[in-house]
Order: C-alpha cells, then structure tokens, then sequence
C-alpha cells in the first residue's frame, strides 16, 4: 500500500509526494486545456504510468527467466476525446534493444504486458495499441 499527498500550488499546478520515499512530482494543466504545459500534466502520468508498469513487470519476468531488456524504451500516445473529455485511445510502441530474443523469450515479454496492474485496471472501453519491435 502507498500513500501519495497531493497539494494544489495554484494557477493549474499541483505537487505530488510518495510519503515513503520523499519523491515528487509536478503537474500542470496541458496547453490545450488552459494550462502552460511546463510539466507533465495528470493525463500525461497516466500514460506513463502504463508504459513504466508494463516494463516493470517485463523487467520481473526477464530476471525469473535470466535475460534482460536493459535500454528498451516504450514511447507511448495518448488520444483525447471530448464529452466527457478523457483518454480514448494509447498508442504504445515497445522498441527493445536487440533482436536476439528466443521465441520464448518474446512470448514471456507478450505475457507480461498483458499481466501490467495498470493495464488490467482500465476501462474495456479505452483502446490500447501496442506494437513492439526488435532490434
């Protein structure tokens, strides 16, 4: 369990504390929704909150069956929508580093995306699109 004290700073910023270890974060409203966009805003978190469970739990699996994904990067995007405005749509594109990766190896990478706690506490009704690549 975490506890995560969010204080309102004003002019659409907000600063967030993980109580356990100390660390913050900033947030502003997007530029688009009356905000200066200077930091990340509360829906760009959700996007990477995606992207950085997802390869967390790859990064459990990778260690259970010893191989590795060090220096993958996930660039995810996020699709807006209005009324209610929200997130319809990420786009999530995984790069790993090499393709040297056994079909195994790629099926257990496949396999923990679809376990990301995240991931599995979304709405069916957001489309998440995901394409990885190798090498």
């Amino acid at each position: 369990m975490a506890t995560i004290k969010t204080t309102y700073q004003g002019n659409l910023r907000t600063e967030a504390e993980h109580l356990q270890s100390g660390g913050t974060i900033i947030t502003d409203a997007p530029t688009d929704n009356h905000g200066k966009g200077e930091a990340f805003s509360p829906t760009d978190l959700f996007a990477a909150s995606y992207a950085s469970c997802a390869l967390t739990i790859i990064g459990i699996a990778t260690q259970t069956h010893s191989f590795t994904i060090d220096g993958t990067v996930v660039e995810t995007t996020k699709v807006m929508g209005d009324n209610p405005r929200r997130i319809v749509e990420l786009i999530v594109h995984f790069k790993f580093p090499h393709n040297h990766y056994s079909d195994k190896e790629k099926r257990i990478i496949e396999g923990a995306i679809k376990g990301c706690p995240v991931g599995n506490s979304l709405s069916p009704e957001l489309k998440i699109t995901r394409t990885l690549s190798f090498g």
